[in-house]
Protein backbone atom coordinates (compact mmCIF):
# COMPACT_ATOMS: atom_id res chain seq x y z
CA UNK A 1 0.00 0.00 0.00
CA UNK A 2 2.65 2.14 -1.33
CA UNK A 3 1.57 5.18 -3.86
CA UNK A 4 3.05 3.72 -7.28
CA UNK A 5 5.32 5.54 -9.04
CA UNK A 6 4.01 7.19 -12.13
CA UNK A 7 4.01 5.29 -15.00
CA UNK A 8 3.06 1.89 -12.70
CA UNK A 9 -0.12 0.36 -14.23
CA UNK A 10 0.88 -3.40 -13.54
CA UNK A 11 -2.35 -5.36 -13.14
CA UNK A 12 -4.63 -2.85 -13.88
CA UNK A 13 -6.85 -3.82 -16.99
CA UNK A 14 -6.79 0.05 -18.18
CA UNK A 15 -8.06 1.06 -22.35
CA UNK A 16 -6.02 3.43 -24.01
CA UNK A 17 -8.04 6.18 -23.11
CA UNK A 18 -6.94 5.37 -19.40
CA UNK A 19 -3.52 5.15 -20.08
CA UNK A 20 -3.73 8.39 -22.21
CA UNK A 21 -5.44 9.80 -18.83
CA UNK A 22 -2.56 8.26 -16.71
CA UNK A 23 0.56 9.08 -18.33
CA UNK A 24 -0.66 12.61 -18.12
CA UNK A 25 -1.14 12.86 -14.76
CA UNK A 26 -0.04 15.79 -12.12
CA UNK A 27 -0.46 16.28 -8.32
CA UNK A 28 -0.12 19.30 -8.57
CA UNK A 29 -2.90 20.06 -11.55
CA UNK A 30 -4.72 17.86 -8.98
CA UNK A 31 -3.72 20.46 -5.61
CA UNK A 32 -4.69 23.26 -7.80
CA UNK A 33 -7.91 22.51 -9.21
CA UNK A 34 -9.25 21.07 -5.21
CA UNK A 35 -8.89 17.40 -6.49
CA UNK A 36 -6.31 15.87 -3.65
CA UNK A 37 -9.22 13.83 -2.86
CA UNK A 38 -9.59 11.64 -6.01
CA UNK A 39 -7.54 8.82 -4.85
CA UNK A 40 -9.87 8.51 -1.78
CA UNK A 41 -12.99 7.59 -3.48
CA UNK A 42 -14.84 4.27 -2.52
CA UNK A 43 -13.47 2.14 -5.11
CA UNK A 44 -9.52 3.04 -4.05
CA UNK A 45 -10.52 4.31 -0.52
CA UNK A 46 -9.47 0.62 0.80
CA UNK A 47 -6.34 0.59 -0.89
CA UNK A 48 -4.95 3.58 1.04
CA UNK A 49 -2.83 2.91 4.03
CA UNK A 50 -5.06 3.46 7.10
CA UNK A 51 -7.45 2.85 9.88
CA UNK A 52 -10.85 2.04 9.88
CA UNK A 53 -13.69 2.45 12.58
CA UNK A 54 -16.93 0.91 11.72
CA UNK A 55 -20.23 1.55 13.78
CA UNK A 56 -24.09 1.47 13.59
CA UNK A 57 -25.26 4.88 12.71
CA UNK A 58 -28.89 3.61 12.70
CA UNK A 59 -30.48 0.46 12.49
CA UNK A 60 -30.35 0.43 8.80
CA UNK A 61 -26.94 2.27 8.59
CA UNK A 62 -23.25 0.96 8.82
CA UNK A 63 -21.02 3.90 8.84
CA UNK A 64 -17.39 3.34 7.82
CA UNK A 65 -14.56 6.22 8.58
CA UNK A 66 -11.30 6.06 7.60
CA UNK A 67 -8.71 7.99 9.22
CA UNK A 68 -6.57 8.97 5.87
CA UNK A 69 -8.32 11.85 3.51
CA UNK A 70 -11.09 11.85 6.45
CA UNK A 71 -13.69 9.88 4.14
CA UNK A 72 -16.71 8.68 5.71
CA UNK A 73 -18.94 5.72 3.88
CA UNK A 74 -22.64 4.89 4.47
CA UNK A 75 -23.60 1.64 3.62
CA UNK A 76 -27.30 1.49 3.86
CA UNK A 77 -29.84 -1.70 4.39
CA UNK A 78 -33.12 -2.70 3.29
CA UNK A 79 -35.20 -0.63 0.70
CA UNK A 80 -33.03 2.28 0.85
CA UNK A 81 -32.97 4.81 -1.95
CA UNK A 82 -31.25 7.27 -2.72
CA UNK A 83 -32.04 10.60 -1.90
CA UNK A 84 -32.75 13.36 -4.36
CA UNK A 85 -33.36 11.87 -7.59
CA UNK A 86 -33.48 13.89 -10.51
CA UNK A 87 -34.87 17.02 -8.86
CA UNK A 88 -32.41 18.29 -6.08
CA UNK A 89 -29.85 15.61 -6.80
CA UNK A 90 -26.28 16.59 -5.27
CA UNK A 91 -24.34 14.79 -8.16
CA UNK A 92 -22.36 12.34 -7.56
CA UNK A 93 -19.78 11.97 -4.85
CA UNK A 94 -16.83 10.58 -3.93
CA UNK A 95 -17.98 7.79 -1.99
CA UNK A 96 -21.26 7.50 -3.70
CA UNK A 97 -24.58 5.40 -2.44
CA UNK A 98 -24.17 1.90 -0.90
CA UNK A 99 -26.34 -0.69 -0.66
CA UNK A 100 -25.55 -3.46 1.48
CA UNK A 101 -26.78 -7.05 1.83
CA UNK A 102 -25.68 -9.92 3.71
CA UNK A 103 -25.29 -12.97 2.17
CA UNK A 104 -25.12 -16.04 4.26
CA UNK A 105 -24.83 -19.17 2.96
CA UNK A 106 -26.18 -22.22 5.26
CA UNK A 107 -25.70 -25.99 5.67
CA UNK A 108 -29.06 -27.11 6.72
CA UNK A 109 -31.08 -24.93 8.84
CA UNK A 110 -28.08 -23.47 10.41
CA UNK A 111 -26.10 -20.51 9.00
CA UNK A 112 -22.04 -21.64 8.43
CA UNK A 113 -20.95 -18.30 6.41
CA UNK A 114 -21.55 -15.06 5.06
CA UNK A 115 -20.48 -11.85 3.50
CA UNK A 116 -21.37 -8.49 3.23
CA UNK A 117 -22.02 -7.03 -0.11
CA UNK A 118 -22.32 -3.93 -0.65
CA UNK A 119 -22.90 -2.77 -3.83
CA UNK A 120 -22.29 1.72 -4.79
CA UNK A 121 -23.12 3.73 -7.71
CA UNK A 122 -23.24 7.15 -8.03
CA UNK A 123 -19.68 8.13 -8.17
CA UNK A 124 -17.55 11.19 -8.76
CA UNK A 125 -14.72 10.18 -11.43
CA UNK A 126 -11.63 9.61 -9.34
CA UNK A 127 -8.18 7.38 -9.12
CA UNK A 128 -7.81 3.95 -8.42
CA UNK A 129 -4.58 4.14 -7.92
CA UNK A 130 -2.56 7.61 -6.47
CA UNK A 131 -1.02 7.55 -9.34
CA UNK A 132 -3.64 8.62 -11.59
CA UNK A 133 -5.25 5.38 -13.06
CA UNK A 134 -8.83 6.81 -13.82
CA UNK A 135 -11.99 5.81 -12.86
CA UNK A 136 -15.01 7.49 -14.33
CA UNK A 137 -18.07 8.60 -13.12
CA UNK A 138 -19.83 5.40 -14.73
CA UNK A 139 -18.17 3.06 -12.65
CA UNK A 140 -19.70 0.76 -10.63
CA UNK A 141 -18.13 -1.18 -7.41
CA UNK A 142 -19.00 -4.21 -5.79
CA UNK A 143 -17.30 -5.26 -2.19
CA UNK A 144 -17.83 -8.69 -0.38
CA UNK A 145 -16.30 -7.98 3.40
CA UNK A 146 -15.66 -11.18 5.16
CA UNK A 147 -14.20 -11.93 8.72
CA UNK A 148 -11.49 -14.23 9.54
CA UNK A 149 -10.59 -15.51 12.37
CA UNK A 150 -7.29 -16.45 12.98
CA UNK A 151 -5.22 -19.15 14.99
CA UNK A 152 -4.13 -16.78 17.32
CA UNK A 153 -7.02 -15.28 17.73
CA UNK A 154 -6.65 -12.47 15.69
CA UNK A 155 -9.54 -11.10 14.12
CA UNK A 156 -9.43 -9.90 9.86
CA UNK A 157 -11.16 -8.28 7.81
CA UNK A 158 -10.59 -9.24 4.31
CA UNK A 159 -12.64 -7.29 1.22
CA UNK A 160 -12.99 -8.11 -1.85
CA UNK A 161 -13.28 -5.56 -4.39
CA UNK A 162 -14.80 -5.45 -8.33
CA UNK A 163 -14.85 -2.71 -10.32
CA UNK A 164 -16.01 -1.81 -13.33
CA UNK A 165 -16.06 0.83 -15.60
CA UNK A 166 -16.78 0.64 -19.25
CA UNK A 167 -14.86 3.59 -20.12
CA UNK A 168 -11.21 3.11 -19.01
CA UNK A 169 -11.44 -0.51 -17.67
CA UNK A 170 -11.08 -3.26 -20.31
CA UNK A 171 -12.32 -5.99 -17.49
CA UNK A 172 -13.66 -5.83 -13.74
CA UNK A 173 -10.71 -4.92 -11.88
CA UNK A 174 -10.94 -7.11 -8.89
CA UNK A 175 -8.27 -7.38 -6.13
CA UNK A 176 -8.34 -6.91 -1.87
CA UNK A 177 -7.61 -5.63 0.61
CA UNK A 178 -7.22 -6.98 4.88
CA UNK A 179 -7.21 -5.19 8.03
CA UNK A 180 -6.55 -6.53 11.48
CA UNK A 181 -8.88 -5.38 14.57
CA UNK A 182 -7.47 -3.94 17.11
CA UNK A 183 -8.51 -2.56 20.39
CA UNK A 184 -8.35 0.91 21.03
CA UNK A 185 -7.85 3.82 18.87
CA UNK A 186 -4.29 3.33 18.95
CA UNK A 187 -3.08 4.85 15.71
CA UNK A 188 -5.86 6.73 14.58
CA UNK A 189 -4.55 9.88 13.01
CA UNK A 190 -7.20 12.12 10.99
CA UNK A 191 -5.53 13.23 8.41
CA UNK A 192 -6.43 15.42 5.17
CA UNK A 193 -6.29 14.04 1.37
CA UNK A 194 -3.41 14.40 -0.27
CA UNK A 195 -2.29 14.06 -4.11
CA UNK A 196 1.34 13.10 -3.35
CA UNK A 197 1.49 10.35 -0.41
Amino acid sequence: MVTPAPGDYQSVPMTMAAIKIADAWDPAKDEAAGDQCKSYGAPALLRVPEHLHITWQDDQTLRMDADAGKQTRLFHFGDWKAPGGAQGDAGPTLQGDSVAQWEIQRAGPRPVNGSLKVTTSHLKAGYLRKNGVPYSENAGLTEYYDLVKERNGDLLMVVTIVVTDPMYLREPFIISSHFKKQDGDAGWNPTACSARW
